[in-house]
């Protein structure tokens, strides 16, 4: 018999799916079940490098989390990473397949159905539940042609579905009674019920909103979640999260991101974020970047070359300088690490029109941008510190150069990665999530004069307990679970 599978898809984007799918997983988790996350089609320049060699969406990454497993390719079979406004590339089971504008893309979706089909029986094989989130929303019915992401899949697979919807952005009623106008009987039908999440306030004032639903739908209310807290602490699920103003702490030190236009695994400074003794700022386009910033790291991008162009676009070159000649200090990380450099060039396309562009020149090195990806997990030190650091490679491209000769980090088997200046102010690297370690970020906050207690994966554990209890209580489980029953 099938193990049991049930599907969270939402009115719209940013409606809290991901972090709903998270703390299920682990609230089914501490119940004795084996659990598995699951998202057909994903749309993030937030990944994630697996165990088996790919690279997922960092949402499926958390909820593997969640579950207590290594995340897999097949725990999000295709994932969309935005180049430009209209178009992708396109990551299959981990690797890259191409790249497609969206109008083309909607073409060939239909192929895809089968891989998406064949990685969730994968996992329904090894798991009692598989929690399954949609992208999007299900009421795109221009777009239900060859849909892969939320009622095609759910029809093919045969998975029953919850409706998610987000009372904090307005007009909630209207979108679940919307939805359910918009889809057929047999997909208004294949929908069980609906929870209403990100609530604030005395909830019983939204006792006739739950009747009008039901009564509108036949749908049942399966619980009202509150606006969950929690949620500052875990990784965002892509850039939406970015367009809301994010809080700086009031600390001492203060640290500025420029918010590029592909701006890709910013998840890099959640650790940063969560330091008391830190002010962090994402600087939005138009913004200068602050003049009493101590540190100002240049973030990793889909498009190395076109965000240079973005940066300079902003004036951010030269508030950069300004910055240096201050004596601040300047941290690239990936993309940031190549615009550091004196010259980036695609002579093949891979990020967009072939050609090269000028650098900022605040490293002797020069980039290439070549395949093959490199997609891996690695671990080492710091050279300056000697603290470790733990993170994984996502890029493509070869950097050399004079500065090589001092690099940021030692990893492991004697590869190094990353370069300095002579002064140690300017410096960059291909490894992401070095901020999670706590040692290393304690020991990098120290040398501007902060420091840290912060024990940042034990802070991540505890938001996804704090979630989990909190969906025990206003979220009907057991009921939830005689669903995924079918």
């Amino acid at each position: 018999m099938p193990s049991r599978a049930i599907m969270l898809q939402g009115t719209g984007s940013d409606v809290g799916k991901s972090l709903l799918v998270a703390g299920l997983c682990r609230a089914l988790v501490r119940r004795g079940l084996t659990v598995r996350p699951f998202k057909p089609q994903n749309m993030s320049n937030n990944a994630a490098v697996t165990a088996d060699g790919g690279e997922i969406g960092r949402a499926q990454a958390l909820q593997a989390r969640a579950c207590g497993v290594v995340p897999s390719v097949h725990m999000n079979p295709v994932l969309l990473k935005p180049q430009s406004d209209v178009g992708s590339q396109i990551v299959v089971r981990g690797v890259v397949v191409g790249t497609a504008r969206a109008a083309d893309y909607q073409a060939r979706k239909r192929e895809l159905l089968g891989t998406v089909l064949d990685s969730f029986e994968r996992l329904r094989a090894e798991a009692d539940i598989v929690v399954v989130e949609g992208a999007g929303s299900p009421a795109e019915v221009n777009l239900r042609a060859g849909d892969i992401a939320n009622m095609g899949f759910a029809t093919a697979a045969d998975v029953p579905v919850l409706l998610v919807g987000d009372i904090d952005r307005g007009g909630v009623i209207a979108s679940l009674v919307g939805t359910h106008a918009l889809l057929p009987k047999s997909e208004q039908e294949r929908i069980k019920g609906f929870i209403i999440n990100k609530f604030r306030g005395d909830v019983r004032l939204f006792d006739e909103g739950l009747r009008i639903i039901e009564s509108h739908t036949g749908w049942r209310g399966f619980g009202v979640v509150p606006w969950l807290k929690e949620a500052a602490t875990l990784p965002a699920e892509d850039a939406v999260a970015l367009d809301r103003p994010r809080e700086a702490g009031d600390g001492a030190l203060r640290i500025a991101v420029p918010m590029l236009s592909r701006i890709a695994n910013f998840d890099d400074f959640d650790p940063l974020a969560q330091e008391p003794g830190v002010a962090l700022t994402m600087v939005r386009p138009g913004q200068p970047l602050p003049g009493d910033a101590d540190l100002v790291i240049l973030p990793g991008t889909k498009a190395t070359i076109a965000d240079l162009a973005f940066l300079r676009a902003q004036g951010w070159d030269i508030d950069l300088l300004a910055h240096c000649r201050r004596g601040g200090r300047v941290l690239g990380i990936c993309g940031g690490y190549q615009m550091l450099g004196r010259r980036i060039a695609d002579p093949d396309g891979i990020e967009g029109p072939a050609g090269e562009a000028a650098g900022l020149g605040l490293l002797d090195v020069e980039t290439v941008l070549k395949g093959p990806k490199v997609l891996e997990e690695a671990h080492g030190r710091e050279r300056r510190t000697g603290a470790a650091v733990a993170g994984y490679e996502m890029h493509m491209g070869r950097t050399d150069g004079p500065d090589r000769a001092r690099p940021m980090l030692e990893l492991q088997d004697g590869v190094t990665d990353g370069a300095e200046s002579a002064d140690g102010r300017i410096a960059g690297c291909y490894l992401h999530g070095l901020f999670g370690a706590d040692g290393f970020r304690a020991a990098y906050l120290r040398g501007m004069g902060g420091g840290s207690e912060l024990a940042y994966g034990v802070a991540v554990e505890r938001a996804l307990d704090a979630v989990a209890d909190r969906l025990e209580c206003v979220v009907d489980v057991e009921g939830l679970l005689a669903v995924a029953e079918g």
